[in-house]
């Protein structure tokens, strides 16, 4: 999916500096951003506080809502650079093109990965005849210094792995994580997974104590250690940690994202990852001349996106808290 702010604010990121030495709970708010003319998403990454968790950089959380009388979601063809788009939903359709030519629909419980690399285009869009309710994520990935020029790719998994136990059905899309592994490429060791906790568990959910992590409320409430976790909020965990319990009163949809932290600093920008100001200003400007870098999307009946102008101020590293 696109940032559709036409006046996205530039972010560089990375570092170590704002990384827990150890197991915390930064229970972090998120913000209601208003897409285009009609789509509001909570963005849960970057937030005050955190800009960073291991490689994820960027999440969105949309819906639940009813698409009844209205035709959904409808993200033109966009470009993107160096990072990985993680689409993941909960209810409804999305109809998935880009400019390898790739052309496919989006289910509930499936896995559809976008590597941008050096660079790609896509659109994003409810099918004519859609279900009723529209409800999901998407997530980035920032690609590592060794891959961020690697070729685009598209992979579509329609069946994941994951396990049960003590009223938690996990459901992983990216990584590993209770010996369930993910198809999805990584490119950084990190873990992604869904939560599907029933109302009254208490479970105890294995980490990796390398990794810094932080939990996503989908849906519900929960209790997490000793902090509750409502929808529209991230609580960061640090590092440190080989397990943490989670308890639900209600039935709740929690995403898990984790990973080594990030070193590399990146600048984020729209939907673009580079390295410098003078990178990201490069691939806007290739993008609105429509050059070659970043194909075009076929079947899409509309206009593509445009770049929005670029922020007045120079780029300045910040690392890995606001």
């Amino acid at each position: 999916m696109s940032n559709l702010d036409r006046r996205p604010p530039a972010r560089e990121l990375g570092g170590l500096a704002g990384t827990a030495a150890g197991p915390v709970l930064d229970l972090l708010p998120g913000k209601e951003v208003l897409l285009g003319e009609s789509t509001r998403v909570r963005r849960l990454l970057p937030t005050l506080g955190r800009r960073l968790v291991g490689a994820w950089a960027f999440v969105d959380h949309y819906g639940p809502d009813d698409i009844t009388s209205s035709p959904g979601m409808q993200v033109p063809p966009h470009p993107h650079t160096g990072l990985q788009t993680v689409s993941w939903l909960l209810e409804g359709e999305v109809h998935h093109r880009d400019s390898l030519g790739s052309d496919a629909r989006i289910h509930p419980g499936e896995l559809a990965l976008m590597t941008a690399g050096h660079g790609i285009a896509h659109s994003e869009q409810s099918p004519a005849v859609h279900p009723r309710y529209l409800h999901g994520a998407q997530l980035w990935v920032a690609l590592p210094e060794a891959a961020r020029d690697t070729a685009p790719a598209f992979a579509h998994h329609t069946a994941l792995p994951g396990f049960t136990s003590d009223g938690l059905t996990a459901t992983v899309l990216m990584g590993s994580l209770g010996g369930a592994t993910s198809p999805g490429t990584a490119h950084t060791p990190l873990v992604g997974a869904d939560l599907d906790v029933a109302a009254g568990a208490d479970v105890e959910l294995p980490l990796e104590p390398d990794f810094e992590h932080a939990l996503l409320a989908s849906s519900g409430t929960a209790e997490v250690e000793d902090a509750p976790l409502e929808v529209g909020a991230v609580l960061y965990l640090g590092t440190g940690r080989r397990s943490v319990r989670v308890r639900a009163g209600e039935a709740t949809r929690l995403l898990l994202l984790g990973g080594e932290p990030f070193e590399e600093r990146i600048v984020m920008w729209w939907n673009f990852v580079g390295r410098s100001g003078e990178e990201i200003a490069d691939y806007a400007e290739r993008w609105n001349a429509e050059d070659e870098r970043f194909g075009t999307v076929v079947g899409y009946d509309g206009d593509r996106l445009e770049a929005p102008p670029l922020p007045p101020v120079p780029l300045k590293a910040r690392g890995r808290e606001r």
